[in-house]
């Protein structure tokens, strides 16, 4: 089994590369674009750039492993109950992508009967490359990465916080309050799963969002845990498909202290 995921890690690396050519592409000449409101959201956009791109993802994977379910933000969903299936978000943070801003990428996860075994996020911007597969580290590029560390509370480093339309502002202010409370800071930068990304790499303490969608956050968790950190199980309560919250932090006890103040 661990040369079938082994084989899926080393085609992700690549086809995620040339993903992220075309997405860069489509960024450089984002003035050409046509915009799309998502159910008449305008904080909720998508473009040709994401549909291409998953597009060119899904019939990739599809050719080199015809058998394997698929779960994507623009095209849905088919074979989940496969053995493996892919979730991708072809540009995670679409408003920064296309407002000229630098946080966005491309987020590919691969479950193996309902457990994340592969989590990649790609950051064409700036070429780096976090992967991580179940029980073998977290990477950026060819160097391990590791959670921030000492870190003993949220005085210590920077908290990603995310927000939709999906959820009311009160979802959240309560955390924010407390957060602040204790002295604690935050920053907000449009892509939940580049953020994730970096808390793997010890650049955030900790990320949380009241709710995400499987695609935005499955590889960041991942990413997390490999590199040391903790985070929540977001596939619990069907989140495959409904979605869940989503907090991950550095280690056990700053987890502890913001799922505390998630709760209050």
């Amino acid at each position: 089994m661990n040369e079938k995921i082994q084989n899926r890690y080393a085609f992700s690396i690549d086809l995620l590369k040339k993903a992220g050519g075309i997405a860069l592409s489509y960024y450089l000449n984002r003035n050409q674009l046509t915009i799309e409101c998502k159910k008449g959201d305008k904080q909720d956009q998508v473009s040709i750039a994401d549909k291409t791109v998953e597009a060119k993802l899904r019939e990739a994977i599809a050719e080199k492993f015809p058998a394997d379910g698929f779960l994507g933000e623009e095209s849905g969903y088919a074979g989940l109950d496969s053995e493996f299936c892919w979730i991708v978000d072809p540009i995670d943070g679409t408003s920064p992508f296309l407002n000229g801003l630098y946080a966005w990428c491309i987020s590919i996860a691969v479950l193996y009967r309902d457990e994340i075994v592969i989590g990649m996020v790609f950051d064409p911007l700036h070429n780096e490359l976090f992967h991580a597969k179940l029980g073998a580290g977290a990477y950026l590029n060819d160097l391990p990465i590791h959670t921030l560390d000492p870190a003993e509370n949220v005085q210590d480093g920077l908290v990603g916080l995310g927000m939709s339309h999906r959820v009311p502002p009160k979802t959240i202010l309560p955390f924010l309050e407390q957060l602040l409370s204790e002295g604690g800071m935050y920053v907000r930068n449009g892509s939940g799963a580049l953020s994730l990304a970096q808390v793997a790499a010890g650049r955030l303490l900790a990320y949380y969002e009241p709710h995400m969608n499987c695609w935005d956050c499955a590889a960041g968790m991942l990413l997390v845990r490999e590199a040391g950190g903790m985070a929540n199980n977001i596939l619990a309560n069907n989140g495959l498909l409904k979605g869940n919250f989503v907090l991950a932090a550095a280690n056990q006890s700053t987890y502890q202290q913001l799922d505390l103040m998630r709760t209050i």
